[in-house]
């Protein structure tokens, strides 16, 4: 996968825009996860293949996709959805996300010599035909760290290449440690690293970048022209199995098959992505508007007995979460900083405020069962990672009203106020969505008014996606706390999402002891896998007693599939690294 902490469109992932998938069912899944899993396939039935005919694919959003074609500077998982026939990973992996040699590289670590040896397959081409080549991947990192692309992208952990600080931070002009031995038209690339990282051979790591970007049609673009430029924005080269055809801004996406594509000429002739809006996806799956349209949980009852479609399903890696503000994003010094006076500092409101929300209720009510409360910031889909003796906040008015009262949050009239005796109001900022969002916010809303807590939403109503990110990412004062989701990474480490330099981090709590346990995680030492065990646990603990950042709920990944298709899967080793099924499969019956 790519490295992709993509935040989702939907809050409490109630919609359509999710983008990484889970690798089946582990262990610790509750019974009823099983029991419901255990009711769907991952993949359609395979049957005798045609070529040609066009494919329509809905695409469920209340808003516009921003459509930033490049995977260096995008962060929406609706623009990853829209990108899918063309953005390909350069790696291929099995189904546990360990990588293998059938992608468009293969890759080499060395744990002594700390390097990683990527090999672009020869024939690996562009969609106006030109070879992959090694710059190609050098220049990818170099969007990322240039600071005048606008990339979200550069991390810490990416920083572990030798040298990519020191051209983040204008200090040198090139990355020391991408080395090209066969030069920059040569398709290997050998990466320098500071120190090695036990998740290098899984796609996801954070460590290592997975995907290209085609320096020879973008050199000519600025770094800070990039993002709003038309070869980014409306004529994007990749090297997947379909290209962009056409393009209705923010609306709909037509893709051709890429004739330079290495494995062959793909099936279909025409897919077209177009957006709907969440509350008419149970009446186009009824009436077979789109060949591929992934269900909204609460219309399931309405939509599960239709003909002529194959209901597919799998757990996304993916959760939704309530965000406490504790502080700001401080771009010069390109870290997150804390602010010791912010109103959600106190761990006994976040607490309290985690114990009055009914989750499980919340499920049930509004979508059959097929979501469910998630307890800590490691899903149970990490296998051992997953701490299960943790059982995170469920619904506790009680609990939550005495933590209240002992912190000195006292009753005055309706509401309480706080410690210091001045009034309290927290702002919540939450996603539009479906008919469903309004009803879910609200009924939070007042289980907290139980608790003595006035909580208001920030500006009145829920936010519209763009405009909601907007403002937890430039930290508007006017949100307090935020409800949204992560898609995660199909390697666990949360260092990308969580750590002091992670621009991610929107909650922006930055604790020396959070940054010590992040840091265990990807240690040297974490290579003994018992080790790397209980350094999760440590965090997960940690991060549950804190409560910087509370998990919420994850729900079933449910996809519609006209029975006129065959080849659709979601299996990791199917999705040809970015989540969605490898399109190059995927072909109408005959």
């Amino acid at each position: 996968m790519k490295k992709a902490k993509i935040f989702a469109g939907i809050t409490l992932l109630s919609g359509a825009a999710l983008t990484l998938v889970a690798c089946g069912k582990s262990n610790n899944q509750s019974v009823d996860e099983t029991k419901t899993a255990s009711k769907f396939s991952d993949t359609v039935p395979v049957k005798a293949t045609k070529d040609g005919g066009t494919v329509k694919v809905a695409v469920e959003t209340d808003t516009p996709f921003t459509g930033i074609f490049n995977d260096e500077l995008s962060t929406s998982a609706i623009d990853s959805e829209v990108s899918q026939y063309g953005s390909e990973s350069l790696f291929a992996t099995d189904d546990h996300y360990k990588f293998t040699d059938k992608g468009a590289a293969t890759i080499k670590i060395d744990q002594k010599a700390k390097t990683a040896t990527i090999t672009i397959k020869k024939g690996v081409k562009w969609s106006d035909g030109k070879q992959v080549t090694a710059k190609d991947y050098e220049y990818a990192y170099e969007i990322i760290a240039n600071k005048d692309s606008g990339s979200q992208r550069y991390s810490s952990s990416l920083a572990e290449l030798e040298g990519l600080a020191e051209y983040h931070d204008g200090k040198s002009k090139t990355i020391s440690g991408i080395e090209m031995p066969d030069g920059e038209n040569g398709r290997v690339v050998v990466l320098h690293f500071k120190h090695m990282a036990p998740g290098m051979n899984t796609s996801g790591s954070g460590y290592i970048w997975e995907t290209a970007a085609p320096y020879h049609y973008l050199k000519d673009v600025a770094f800070k022209d990039l993002m709003a430029s038309d070869k980014i924005r409306k004529k994007p080269l990749y090297f997947g199995a379909y290209k962009l055809d056409k393009i209705v801004r923010g609306q709909s996406v037509t893709w051709v098959p890429n004739e330079y594509y290495y494995k062959g000429k793909p099936k279909i002739s025409k897919i077209v992505a177009t957006v709907i809006s969440p509350n008419s996806v149970a009446q186009s799956i009824k009436s077979g508007k789109f060949d591929v349209t992934e269900v909204i949980k609460s219309q399931w009852q309405n939509v599960k007995n239709t003909k002529d479609v194959n209901f597919i399903a799998q757990i996304p890696l993916a959760y939704s979460y309530l965000g406490f503000k504790v502080g700001k994003w401080d771009s010069k010094k390109g870290e997150n900083v804390m602010d010791k006076n912010s109103k959600m500092n106190n761990k006994a409101l976040r607490q309290a405020i985690a114990y009055g929300m009914n989750v499980e209720q919340v499920g049930k009510r509004y979508s059959f069962g097929l979501s469910f409360r998630v307890p800590t910031l490691i899903p149970s889909s990490f296998g051992e990672y997953h701490d299960s003796s943790i059982k995170g906040y469920t619904y506790n008015l009680k609990k939550g009203n005495e933590i209240l009262d002992k912190a000195g949050y006292k009753k005055k009239g309706e509401y309480r106020v706080q410690p210091n005796g001045k009034p309290l109001t927290i702002y919540l900022a939450a996603m539009s969505g479906n008919s469903n969002q309004e009803p879910i916010i609200q009924n939070y809303i007042q289980q907290w008014k139980k608790l003595g807590l006035n909580v208001k939403l920030t500006g009145g109503r829920l936010i519209e996606f763009n405009s909601f990110y907007d403002k937890v990412k430039n930290d508007d004062p006017s949100v307090d706390m935020f409800l949204a989701a992560w898609s995660l990474s199909s390697e666990p480490s949360p260092a990308d999402l969580y750590g002091k330099t992670s621009p991610f981090n929107y909650s922006r709590f930055a604790t020396a002891e959070n940054q010590k346990l992040l840091d265990e995680i990807d240690s040297a030492k974490a290579f003994n896998n018992s080790y790397r065990v209980k350094a999760f646990h440590k965090w997960q603990k940690y991060m549950n007693d804190e409560a910087y950042v509370v998990p919420v709920s994850n729900s079933y990944k449910i996809v519609a599939v006209n029975k006129k298709l065959t080849g659709y899967s979601l299996k990791p080793s199917k999705s040809m690294g970015n989540g969605y099924p490898n399109w190059y499969d995927v072909a109408l019956v005959k």
